[in-house]
């Protein structure tokens, strides 16, 4: 069980863990905002990053464990994101702790990062929500320069969130150390149209488009 505080008192969290074999780091994978730890996308990312040596751990954000669908304060992530990275560095202690997200489950570990909150080696965003789709005024990257750890963008090149794709290439460059993944015709699930594949599959494969720059950035060959 994950221990957090929040202001309205302390929950535990369930964790779903995916254990590698000698494991490179250990990765912390939150969901997005509209589904939970189940949702076969992560699934299938969690079983790929866990086969290529990375033991991966899955969790709900407070407002998912209490069954409310819409996301609570973003301190109460930033918290639970505190409480996960301690969780996992007492589980694997030794090794190299990365932060991986869905969508908003990303962006909410930047934000802990940005804050100093949570300390990873790495930061993988699946499908980083910069804006919402058809408002770009409104980006979600000032804080992003603030992130000293590297980070990794996984991109779809249709994905509403990015349109029009320069202004991620901008938010990267203002990053210290920074990396885009572009997925060619993915949208923000990476799904393409015309290409009807179970979500678990397009989850596995996504992570592993990001297992040789982990393992670089990391600092520890893949098995």
């Amino acid at each position: 069980m994950i221990p957090v505080s929040l202001p309205s008192g302390g929950v535990e969290l369930d964790a779903w863990i995916d254990e590698a074999t000698d494991p490179i780091a250990v990765i912390a994978l939150a969901h997005g905002a509209g589904a939970g730890h189940e949702h076969p996308f992560l699934e299938g990312v969690a079983h790929a990053w866990s086969a290529a040596g990375f033991t991966t751990v899955r969790f709900d954000f407070p407002y998912r464990h209490a069954g409310r669908r819409m996301p609570g304060p973003a301190a109460h992530a930033i918290e639970t994101w505190s409480a996960v990275e301690t969780y996992c560095r007492r589980l694997r202690p030794g090794i190299p702790f990365a932060a991986a997200g869905k969508s908003y489950g990303g962006r909410m570990a930047s934000m802990a990062a940005a804050e100093g909150r949570i300390a990873p080696e790495a930061l993988v965003y699946l499908g980083y929500p910069l804006h919402p789709p058809g408002r770009p005024e409104n980006a979600r990257a000032a804080h992003l320069p603030s992130v000293s750890a590297p980070q990794l963008f996984l991109a779809g090149t249709k994905d509403p969130f990015l349109q029009p794709l320069a202004d991620l290439e901008a938010a990267v460059a203002s990053c210290q150390v920074a990396d885009i993944e572009w997925f060619e015709g993915g949208g923000h699930s990476f799904e393409v149209a015309g290409r009807k594949l179970p979500a678990h599959e397009v989850g596995a494969a996504t992570a592993r488009a990001a297992v040789p720059w982990l393992s670089e950035r990391l600092q520890r060959p893949v098995a």
